[in-house]
């Protein structure tokens, strides 16, 4: 392919992203209700934060904005639903490639998957390291064995060319316990579901009465004003800097609701949200 079909071909994100690869820290390749996946390169490691797609559309997308899986590090899981996992299938062939999870989670990935995995387990509630990155765990409400987010912190004070950076990853969960803020109250970029417009999950004709019941329970998702109402608090309290909107419903919300929804606070936020249809989200290079 030619330089100018390239061009075409590719997304202003990702040609935004290949014009500085080498100074960007954290880019969503997909996220969605069909489908979670997200790349952190600190300068020393390059992880996935879930892999809800298969291993070879991630690939895809990995080149896509100029890196592959083999350079990838490690994965972690937050949970075994497909939409953040199914993609473990396939990287199982690198059996040298980390996959941290906790206990349930692994379990019922492996009884799905046909070759054994690297699983790395940690205990849901505590802190590991994995490389330069020291990682936190901590429970989700959401209907799933054991789920989680994560807050990954890396980084040294007084350094100028790796200065402390933090980032949370806190999607699928019904409602917001109070640890839940308080693990993510001190970080500076958050990723935070904004999955259900209301009235649109109400108005939804393919979804049974039950499966909304679900969604809007409190191991469900969290709507775009549960969202909003959390970031405002972590807004007036909070170190946070940079909030990415994601996990939105291809069929119960859209990317224009969100943004209206989050207007009243870009004066004091950077806020991105994640198009459910066109997936990729712009790059951050300074989180």
């Amino acid at each position: 392919m030619d330089t100018q079909a390239r061009k075409k071909a590719l997304p202003m994100t990702t040609l935004a992203y290949n014009c500085a690869a080498m100074s960007i820290e954290f880019q969503i390749l997909g996220s969605s209700s069909g489908g979670n996946c997200a790349l952190l390169h600190t300068g020393h490691t390059k992880v996935l934060v879930d892999v809800g797609f298969s291993a070879k559309r991630i690939g895809c997308m990995l080149e896509a904005v100029g890196e592959s899986l083999d350079a990838i590090d490690a994965v972690f899981l937050t949970h075994e639903h497909s939409d953040h996992a199914q993609g473990i299938r396939g990287l199982a062939k690198r059996a040298d490639l980390p996959v941290f999870a906790n206990r349930d989670t692994a379990d019922a990935v492996q009884a799905k998957a046909t070759k054994p995995v690297n699983w790395q387990v940690f205990q849901t509630g505590t802190d590991f390291n994995f490389r330069d990155l020291k990682v936190r765990s901590f429970a989700l409400p959401h209907d799933a064995y054991d789920p989680v987010g994560f807050k990954f912190n890396w980084g040294q004070e007084g350094d100028l060319f790796s200065p402390p950076r933090s980032l949370a990853w806190v999607t699928d969960l019904g409602y917001v316990p109070e640890h839940v803020k308080a693990h993510i109250r001190d970080v500076q970029t958050l990723v935070l579901e904004a999955n259900y417009d209301e009235a649109l999950l109400e108005q939804d004709e393919r979804r049974p009465w039950s499966t909304k019941q679900r969604i809007r329970g409190r191991h469900g998702h969290l709507s775009n004003h549960a969202s909003f109402e959390l970031v405002e608090e972590l807004s007036q309290q909070s170190t946070l800097q940079q909030v990415y909107l994601a996990h939105l419903s291809k069929d119960c919300n859209n990317a224009r609701l969100v943004h209206e929804k989050f207007a009243p606070l870009l004066k004091k936020l950077s806020i991105k949200v994640v198009d459910p249809q066109s997936g990729i989200a712009p790059a951050s290079k300074a989180i």
